[in-house]
């Protein structure tokens, strides 16, 4: 009896053993690949899947747009903006105190000029772009120049009509257009909501306008 008994646990623990190393075999098979997944981990062997077809000219045109902002639009724009609101005060202040079209052009000329030269050095000398990767310095004082003179001089030109009075009248419609043309750059550049930005920009050169014909009045 003792001997038939061991020869029926014989196989018994033999389909054990066999039982025990296919579930090893399993195991490890399982385990494999996880263990895969965290070496490509931690070894950033899974960066490949980027597309950098994609990404790479992404940030390429990124920092171009960025570069061309920050090194022409801003200036432009700055220069814009002074040239189109800060000459408002003197140019009405004399048409409402002078009413005489010729002595408002030359004086809006003078005003136009000198603050074209005046911005210009600002904004030259005030960056040397080291620093803030806006370019150089002598380029975006000359846009900067350009575009307040621009600016200064789209509304002093209507004076040159000889009745003041069609001469005040086209002035409004070229300063209302030099305003909108503000807000739209600010819009398209600046991501500016362009009814925020036609607030802002026409309030400021209400307040100019408003200071000039109270000035011109007076």
């Amino acid at each position: 009896m003792k001997t038939i008994a061991t020869e029926i646990q014989l196989p018994t623990c033999a389909s054990c053993v066999a039982s025990l190393e296919d579930a090893q075999r399993t195991l490890k098979r399982q385990t494999r690949p996880s263990r895969r997944v965290d070496e490509n981990k931690c070894t950033g062997r899974n960066f490949p899947m980027l597309n950098l077809d994609r990404v790479v000219p992404e940030l390429t045109e990124h920092g171009h747009r960025k570069a061309f902002v920050l090194r022409i639009v801003q200036p432009a724009l700055a220069g814009l903006m002074d040239g189109s609101v800060s000459t408002l005060a003197p140019i009405f202040a004399t048409a409402f105190a002078t009413h005489s079209q010729s002595t408002t052009f030359l004086v809006g000329l003078a005003a136009a000029v000198g603050a074209a030269i005046s911005m210009a050095f600002s904004e030259g000398l005030s960056d040397d772009g080291a620093l803030t990767g806006r370019g150089r310095p002598i380029f975006r004082g000359m846009i900067t120049g350009l575009m307040t003179l621009i600016g200064g001089i789209g509304h002093t030109l209507p004076f040159l009509i000889p009745n003041l009075y069609i001469a005040l009248n086209v002035a409004y419609v070229v300063v209302g257009v030099e305003l909108i043309l503000i807000a739209i750059i600010r819009n398209r550049y600046f991501r500016t909501a362009i009814w925020m930005s036609i607030v802002q920009v026409v309030l400021g050169g209400i307040l100019v306008f408003a200071a000039g014909v109270l000035i011109g009045s007076s």
